[in-house]
């Protein structure tokens, strides 16, 4: 069985094609640059890499590139679209509608249009890669994995905020958390290297840490909080997200230089975390960089993103009545071991105990406490394209 997993977003489409027999990756690439007047398209297989330039003036385009190279002459690695037996897609926001992953049909569509207000930047551009594919392969299933899934298991006192109650009943204001998809699959994989069947028993927080960074509290392999709200800005300090604020400074901010509230919330999204502390860059990597070579703006930043994780990891572990295990994920959190060292050096009241040699060779998978280590530390790959994959395949068999 081969899928086809899409991420598409507003200027941007990323895919993987499976043969789920072996879930092998058979190929993968992305076309950049969409609606721009010059697109990048790239694939890698093992036939070979493919790189073109061209104008790439929507996701139909876009697609239809994607196809091209999967079915190169020379570096293609199917022969046409009949090989493919199912798309799966990544949809950002599912609002409360979904809790799990769901066979794409009219009343899906419209739920995922429905929730256009609260993923404006990204819920369109995933309804249009679904419209493309029935388009492009009429009569092919198409699966929506959501996002927002994995956190509709919270509790109402977790997701709700203290705000009058009616805007949550007429507006939906409410967390709904982000990133679920890898916190399924790292909370999963975590569960079953530790020994707990189905997550039964344990009592895990998953840190997912790139770019864009999230907590999870996970019980009995069930989320019951997560850091981000009703919108991917809340939570952790990231690479150009604030994270937590006052939400009275947006109103002195605007008034002092005149912004509206758009601007503002592009200031938060866009210019705040790593890059507007550090002023050098948003990728943690080139905030290290600086940071040795004696920048203090860009050691400020890294200590605030510190900070700011253990402080979860505490909260956390008092929400869930203590903790068994945490898991590091993303780009930051499986590469990054200075500051999984930073974090967890600071933790041992709650029994940590670092095997420092381990974490410091360790990029990917492995465990990096000791053995006498009351909760067990792991970092664990995740990998959303195989989640995505696995779910298609369990819909559309």
């Amino acid at each position: 069985m081969n899928i086809l997993v899409i991420n598409a977003g507003s200027s941007s489409l990323k895919y993987q094609l499976f043969d789920m027999n072996n879930e092998a990756v058979l190929a993968k690439g992305q076309v950049e640059r969409i609606g721009l007047p010059m697109g990048a398209i790239s694939q890698k297989s093992d036939k070979g890499p493919i790189s073109i330039e061209a104008p790439v003036p929507d996701h139909t385009a876009a697609m239809e590139f994607v196809v091209k190279c999967l079915t190169d002459p020379e570096k293609g690695v199917i022969p046409d679209l009949s090989s493919i037996d199912a798309i799966g897609h990544r949809v950002l926001h599912g609002g409360a509608d979904f809790t799990k992953s769901t066979v794409v049909d009219g009343p899906v569509k419209k739920a995922i249009r429905d929730n256009f207000v609260l993923g404006p930047l990204h819920n369109p551009a995933n309804l249009a890669g679904i419209e493309v594919c029935e388009k492009l392969m009429p009569g092919k299933p198409n699966v929506a994995v959501f996002d927002t899934a994995f956190h509709q298991t919270m509790p109402d006192y977790a997701y709700m905020y203290a705000v009058p109650y009616e805007y949550y009943t007429k507006y939906k204001v409410r967390r709904y958390g982000f990133h679920g998809t890898s916190h399924r699959f790292v909370s999963a994989e975590a569960a079953k290297r530790l020994g707990y069947e189905g997550g039964k028993g344990l009592k895990l927080i998953v840190c997912h840490l790139g770019n864009g960074s999230s907590l999870s509290a996970v019980v009995d392999g069930k989320c019951v909080d997560t850091s981000m709200g009703i919108t991917p800005l809340e939570g952790m300090v990231m690479g150009t997200r604030s994270g937590d604020v006052d939400p009275a400074v947006l109103q002195y901010v605007m008034n002092i230089e005149g912004l509206s509230i758009d601007e503002m919330l592009n200031i938060l999204n866009k210019k705040s975390g790593l890059l507007g502390i550090s002023g050098v860059s948003s990728d943690m990597r080139d905030t290290t960089k600086a940071a040795e070579e004696g920048n203090e703006r860009a050691k400020l930043a890294i200590r605030m993103l510190c900070y700011r994780l253990r402080k979860y990891i505490g909260a956390y572990a008092a929400a869930m009545e203590g903790v068994d295990a945490i898991a590091f994920t993303g780009g930051i959190g499986e590469n990054d071991s200075q500051v999984r060292q930073e974090v967890l050096s600071k933790l041992s009241f709650l029994g940590i105990e670092l095997d420092e040699k381990a974490n410091a060779a360790t990029r990917g998978n492995g465990v990096i406490s000791t053995e006498n280590s009351k909760v067990k530390v792991l970092v664990v790959s995740t990998n959303e394209e195989l989640a995505i994959a696995r779910d298609t395949k369990a819909l559309c068999q």
